[in-house]
């Protein structure tokens, strides 16, 4: 893999600038925050190709990626576009030989996983995806309570997101388009539990969904998302997790993870912790965290650090295909009624 000199060789682009999240703009400011070049944004609207020009003055903007792609100064493109094309794409900006970043998830299947990774070995290209919520204050101020082993040993984790709502009309509620129900916040949630459980191996998932058959079809759409997914994962530990993101449970536990220790439980949120256990004589003890602070800088400054001095990836192309892997057995297993084995861990 060439190496730059310095982050400033590095120049960047993104697919994608919607007004959604400004996540085109997010990344292309968080790159430059870590000493990166932006050069070029690709974006079909052309009102937003203009709020590019505004944001970045002098950027240049394309219409079609393949146009993009043929700039031989830029080095590295960033995936901000519907998860069934990040396939596709990641394999084609590979192919022209650019490093790239996907936006999470990383892909759909397991298999669109391997074969963007195999593109990636072939052309000494670093492959990677956004996962900035690996640094979210929550699971960092979790990771720590664990260090000092107060809750004892982790032995499961429930994690929960949804409630009772019709889905949004928008490419993130169509299965075909998004993946199903489960992709979404489904793929923080469970890189948040891979964190916790990061040297247990994934042995298989059993996944449940349901799917509206009559009226539900007709009120949210023939190609809607599950109503609910669900999913049981055992790892080689004796460990299990359990994912459910529902649009139709009226009495959800609260957003975030359930982490139950031999000794007490941890309640962790994107931006809260709190921790719960018991002493040797029986008390309950609780502590709550307050003025967390997150890293997210950390995920472009490790990507300047990889491609500058060859600094260790932390997020690798093998951990994002975890949950993918994980979400995919569990859609499988829906379907067949069983559970399913992991080929990877």
């Amino acid at each position: 893999m060439e190496k730059y000199r310095r982050a400033s060789d590095i120049k960047a682009g993104v697919v994608g600038y919607s007004n959604a999240f400004n996540m085109g703009r997010k990344q292309l400011q968080e790159m430059q925050k870590a000493g990166m070049t932006p050069l070029a944004v690709c974006e079909i609207d052309a009102a937003r190709l203009e709020a590019a020009r505004q944001d970045f003055p002098g950027i240049a903007t394309y219409s079609r990626m393949d146009e993009m792609l043929r700039n031989p100064d830029l080095d590295l493109v960033v995936l901000i576009t519907p998860h069934n094309l990040h396939a596709e794409q990641a394999i084609q900006c590979l192919s022209a030989g650019k490093h790239v970043i996907c936006e999470k998830p990383f892909a759909i299947t397991t298999e669109e996983c391997d074969a963007m990774i195999a593109k990636s070995r072939e052309m000494d290209l670093m492959l990677t995806t956004y996962h900035n919520r690996h640094w979210d204050p929550g699971i960092l101020a979790a990771m720590r309570v664990l260090q000092d082993g107060r809750i004892g040993e982790v032995y499961k984790i429930e994690a929960n997101m949804g409630g009772w709502n019709r889905p949004g009309e928008w490419w993130r509620s169509s299965k075909s388009i998004s993946g199903g129900i489960l992709y979404d916040w489904g793929v923080h949630l469970l890189e948040y539990c891979l964190q916790i459980f990061a040297d247990a191996k994934l042995t298989e998932v059993c996944g449940f969904a349901r799917n509206g058959y009559w009226r539900e079809q007709i009120r949210w759409g023939a190609d809607s998302n599950e109503d609910e997914g669900y999913l049981v994962a055992r790892f080689d530990t004796g460990q299990w997790l359990r994912l459910c993101i529902t649009s139709i449970d009226c009495h959800l536990k609260p957003s975030g993870l359930d982490v139950s220790g031999t000794r007490g439980a941890l309640v962790v949120g994107p931006g809260t912790c709190k921790a719960i256990w018991k002493t040797d004589d029986g008390s309950t003890m609780t502590e709550e965290f307050s003025g967390l602070h997150g890293d997210h800088d950390k995920f472009y400054a490790n990507i300047a650090a990889h491609l500058v001095d060859g600094e260790p990836l932390i997020i690798t192309p093998e951990w994002a295909r975890r949950p993918i892997h994980i979400i995919d057995l569990a859609g499988q297993s829906a379907k067949q009624g069983r559970a399913l084995a992991s080929r990877y861990d």
